[in-house]
């Protein structure tokens, strides 16, 4: 595995762990050239979440929950294969994976808090209103002539 970028972080110190992913290559479609057909360059990238030890409890009960429309069996996947080098789609995969995962166990955002509208506001607005109605009534066409 020489050569590949860095671990993929997935957020904070949490990256994703190379020894859980399962990687399969597979003649992609698409365009290429003569050596198209005999390079398996479409890379399927597989991630046991329901079993990863890597991710913390809470992220991996949210992952799992929100993810749950994609998984099969606990296991997520990713596919890439829009270049034609293995490599950069293998890249493209777990990054692919890496920005997944990070959305899925993001903290749920904070309750908005209600504010309330100052009264000066409020009046103004009913003002602008009113003001608004009476130049729209007073187009009523009686001097038009």
């Amino acid at each position: 595995m020489d050569g590949m970028s860095g671990p993929h972080v997935i957020r904070g110190s949490v990256s994703l762990p190379e020894a859980e992913l399962m990687w399969r290559f597979s003649r992609s479609s698409g365009p290429g050239g003569q050596h198209v057909n005999t390079s398996d360059s479409q890379v399927e990238l597989r991630f046991d979440l329901a079993r990863t030890e890597a991710l913390p409890e809470v992220w991996k009960q949210r992952a799992l929950e929100r993810l749950a429309g994609r998984l099969v069996d606990g296991v997520v996947t990713v596919r890439a294969s829009e270049h034609r080098s293995q490599w950069r789609n293998r890249e493209t995969a777990a990054v692919r994976l890496a920005s997944l995962l990070a959305e899925a166990t993001a903290p749920p955002p904070k309750p908005r808090k209600p504010t309330r509208i100052p009264r000066g506001i409020n009046e103004r607005r009913l003002r602008e209103k009113k003001q608004r109605s009476q130049t729209k009534r007073g187009r009523t066409g009686q001097d038009w002539g």
